[in-house]
């Protein structure tokens, strides 16, 4: 499960090849812009963009914190148009990234949806992986485990999986070059 930007791609894999798969277009940017609306509509607080993915990333949490964090965040007042500070705590975050969360949990379950049986089984021991910048959300392989009922791991280097995989793929390309599909144009 790749946790990009603005989209979520999620692909189940057997023998080589991709055997179902979902894309949502639901990501970190999504992530933000639900940190922004909540904190217009529950303290009526005007935040950027850059300000809510800072919030996101320094106090977010998919899951509930041992200890949970607080941070000042300053923007906007909605109705006196004047500048303002206010506390938010990870629940506030937490609860901000509940829809983008749900959709991506969502995506997962489509993608499961459209395996085999016996795949299901394997997936149960093997799990996912996911990876993307979004996957360095606290907490959410522990989220999406309990979302999905198996077990989720990030990836070792989250930021460059799908770069390292791209770059398997062409390195194998003459052992592989079967397994992909043709194109009209030649390439």
């Amino acid at each position: 499960c790749d946790i990009g930007g603005g989209t979520t791609e999620v692909a189940v894999l057997s023998m080589t090849e991709v055997v179902a798969s979902a894309s949502v277009r639901v990501g970190c940017d999504a992530m933000d812009a639900a940190v922004v609306d909540y904190l217009r509509q529950r303290h009526n607080l005007r935040v950027g963009l850059p300000m809510a993915e800072w919030l996101r990333i320094e106090i977010g949490s998919a899951a509930p914190l041992d200890q949970e964090l607080t941070e000042e965040v300053r923007g906007v007042d909605a109705v006196s148009r004047l500048p303002r500070r206010e506390t938010i705590g990870s629940e506030e975050v937490r609860e901000a990234l509940a829809g983008p969360l749900e959709q991506i949990v969502a995506a997962i379950k489509t993608a499961l949806d459209q395996v085999s049986p016996d795949l299901a089984a394997d997936l149960v021991d093997q799990g996912l992986t996911i990876c993307g910048g979004g996957a360095l959300a606290r907490g959410l392989d522990r989220y999406l485990g309990q979302r999905i009922g198996m077990p989720v791991r990030v990836a070792a280097e989250p930021l460059l999986a799908v770069a390292k995989g791209t770059q398997m793929c062409l390195e194998n390309l003459d052992r592989w070059h079967n397994l992909l599909e043709a194109r009209d144009d030649g390439l």
